[in-house]
């Protein structure tokens, strides 16, 4: 990633990290009930160092549509909650088996298996109370949860990753892949910008390019994943590399080789930014994330 990428995209997502990191914190502090190892287990699984690309998105969003990116901190931090709690469970040895996450030991293996789940679980709950108690008015409470309810759930984030579990088993093809990566990678960076423009009153013609970005920026985000899976290096990912093609997991390198996958890559990142500089200079940051989601590496 040149230089100057990475200082542009860290002036533009500073303040919004600031913003994320500090509700996130805040919404850690679990009063009388929540035992201190699962209040301990929950830090550990939201608080680790990431890039939060899909709350700045929801911020991004917002601001894009005319909105405060203040109002959207809910939406913003809820969603952070689902993605960890995937995060959470896909690391699981019932699932991909991945002992390093973001540089550090995953949680079943520093909490157990069963408190790991249990992590995941309440962060999933966890996710909808924030959205249905703190965004206002209460009709776009009501939209949010909807909406984050079907990203996260059998048709989106849980049924791709159920279909990912068992590509093994099914037509080894790219409409086959694009269906998954659609669900399991696509959704939830699509849903929060539907969220972050939700708050920000965005209206259908702002609603359908957020999400034509959101879809083209989720399958670039894939693609990069897993071109990174095949010739990053673990050190500079913070966790194993080369595990797709040790469970025989369908990737677009797989199928269409390094060169056509970066091309690919590439095309739909030119895609996404368009659509993020139709609104102008409102949409500078959404531009930035696009290219920076293509050029990372880690």
């Amino acid at each position: 990633m040149s230089a100057s990428l990475t200082l542009q995209m860290t002036d533009a997502v500073s303040g919004y990290r600031n913003l994320i990191d500090k509700a996130l914190a805040k919404y850690c502090q679990f009063g009388e009930g929540c035992p201190p190892k699962l209040r301990e287990a929950i830090k550990y699984a939201l608080l680790a160092p990431g890039k939060r690309i899909r709350p700045i998105l929801a911020l991004a969003a917002a601001e894009a549509c005319g909105g405060q990116a203040e109002a959207a901190l809910p939406a913003a931090c809820a969603v952070e909650m689902i993605h960890c709690y995937s995060l959470v469970h896909d690391d699981l040895p019932a699932m991909d088996d991945d002992d390093l996450r973001r540089g550090r030991p995953t949680s079943h293996v520093v909490y157990g298996e069963a408190n790991a789940i249990l992590t995941g679980d309440a962060l999933l709950a966890y996710a909808f109370e924030i959205l249905a108690r703190e965004i206002q008015p209460p009709e776009v409470a009501a939209a949010c949860v909807a909406n984050l309810a079907r990203a996260a759930g059998p048709m989106a984030l849980v049924g791709g990753q159920f279909d990912d579990l068992a590509a093994g088993q099914q037509p080894r093809n790219l409409e086959a892949l694009k269906a998954i990566h659609r669900r399991k990678t696509g959704a939830m960076l699509t849903v929060s910008l539907e969220l972050g423009a939700k708050v920000a009153g965005a209206d259908e013609d702002q609603l359908k390019v957020l999400t034509g970005y959101g879809q083209a920026l989720g399958m670039a985000f894939q693609i990069t994943d897993d071109l990174l899976d095949t010739v990053g290096s673990c050190e500079a990912l913070g966790k194993r590399t080369g595990k797709d093609a040790e469970l025989d997991k369908l990737t677009y390198p797989g199928l269409m080789g390094l060169e056509a996958s970066q091309k690919e890559a590439q095309r739909l990142t030119d895609e996404a930014c368009a659509a993020a500089l139709s609104f102008g200079e409102q949409g500078r940051t959404l531009e930035l994330i696009a290219r920076f989601v293509l050029e990372r590496n880690k």
